[in-house]
């Protein structure tokens, strides 16, 4: 039996999108586990609860790091005494340096609550509700070091009400993320993903197989 990819989540508020992750992982034959929990907030609900289903927790605060290299020479050391092989950043709201990213090139994913390369960054769904789409949704991708950038390894979609606000809509993209991260990360654990540039390629049953499983999200319109 092939080992399991030992996982760390970033988190830096609840962790929605970790515990979605680590409830997948209960299954047996899901190919990674969530070695470890890390918070660069003491006080984020995302470590009380994780470290209550018995999954190693650890708080960087990074206000107490002289630069951002230092608290990322710290989280590397971390990760290499815990054997890491993937990061999935979960919530995380601190910009990594390229060097940083690039020691994790195809291994650190993220969740962001759009359609990229549309509506990167902040107040996504106040972007979505003001351009005027009729679809939104969320994307996992591989990170890089321009923010909310990197190959695309799957996407979600859920349409646009004429009635949603912002706290509507994400509702249902958040419905959506917690369905689709735990597959793409799947996808990378059982290195069923191939990166070529800025593209990610799946084998096709596979992709086929992914596609299936992403529903669309929303009441009827």
């Amino acid at each position: 039996m092939t080992a399991k990819k030992r996982v760390a989540v970033l988190v830096s508020g609840r962790g929605s999108n970790m515990q979605a992750l680590v409830e997948a992982a209960h299954a047996p034959d899901y190919p990674a586990e969530i070695a470890l929990v890390i918070s660069n907030r003491p006080d984020a609900p995302g470590l009380a609860w994780a470290k209550a289903q018995g999954i190693l927790t650890l708080a960087l605060d990074h206000k107490r790091y002289e630069s951002r290299e230092h608290f990322e020479g710290q989280l590397q050391s971390v990760l290499d005494l815990s054997k890491i092989d993937l990061v999935a950043l979960a919530g995380f709201m601190r910009l990594m340096t390229a060097s940083f990213v690039d020691r994790w090139r195809d291994r650190m994913i993220n969740i962001h609550p759009s359609l990229l390369p549309a509506f990167k960054g902040l107040r996504t769904h106040e972007q979505a509700l003001e351009a005027g789409v009729k679809i939104s949704g969320c994307t996992v991708h591989f990170v890089r070091p321009e923010m909310d950038d990197g190959p695309i390894i799957g996407q979600a979609a859920v349409p646009v009400l004429a009635s949603d606000t912002p706290e509507t809509l994400a509702a249902r993209v958040l419905a959506a993320e917690h369905r689709l991260y735990p597959r793409a990360l799947a996808l990378v654990a059982r290195d069923q993903v191939q990166v070529d540039g800025s593209v990610v390629h799946i084998q096709d049953a596979v992709y086929a197989q992914f596609n299936q499983q992403q529903v669309l999200g929303s009441p009827s319109l």
